[in-house]
């Protein structure tokens, strides 16, 4: 019994070191352009109820990546609604119900974070695996010959294999 388990353990482990990039890649792409406007940013993560994704220039390369935790940190830095303190309004008073709210024309690519953690569709799952844990990242970027985005890879599409493999 012992030995069918190990052969089994084997076999498994063989089969996880031969996936590649390619294999375990959420394709298309879902990503943000560098131009966009941080209330795009917003809406994006909300709809999508991501927490981090790939910032592609105009023609398609990875440039960076926003997270939800960056969206926040410009938001405590920059404040909101500062004509609400009193700041911009020149003592004038508005009439009831309203106020002003001053418009956030920060582009995606002014709080992204510049570095660009990428490989190839054809890296194999362990060295996948071993630059994500020695980066200390959830995802990384899948390019092609060209350096154009073709898929992102977290660590939740890992996990997913990892189960489908155990159970």
């Amino acid at each position: 019994m012992m030995r069918i388990k190990v052969l089994a353990e084997n076999l498994a482990r063989e089969c996880l070191s031969d996936l590649t990039a390619s294999d375990l890649m959420a394709q298309p792409p879902i990503s943000l352009l560098a131009e966009a406007s941080i209330p795009e940013a917003l809406e994006f993560f909300t709809l999508r109820g991501f927490h981090a994704a790939p910032v592609i220039d105009a023609a398609g390369r990875p440039v960076g990546v926003v997270s939800v935790t960056d969206l926040l940190r410009h938001d405590l830095d920059k404040g909101t609604h500062p004509c609400n303190e009193g700041g911009c309004c020149s003592g004038k008073s508005l009439p009831e119900g309203f106020s002003v709210e001053e418009v956030d024309t920060t582009k995606v690519e002014d709080i992204m974070t510049n570095a660009i953690f990428a490989l190839s569709p054809n890296t194999k799952l362990p060295d996948i695996i071993k630059k994500m844990l020695e980066l200390d990242v959830h995802q990384l970027f899948v390019v092609n010959q060209d350096g154009l985005l073709v898929g992102v890879i977290s660590t939740s599409d890992i996990m997913r294999v990892l189960y489908s493999m155990l159970s």
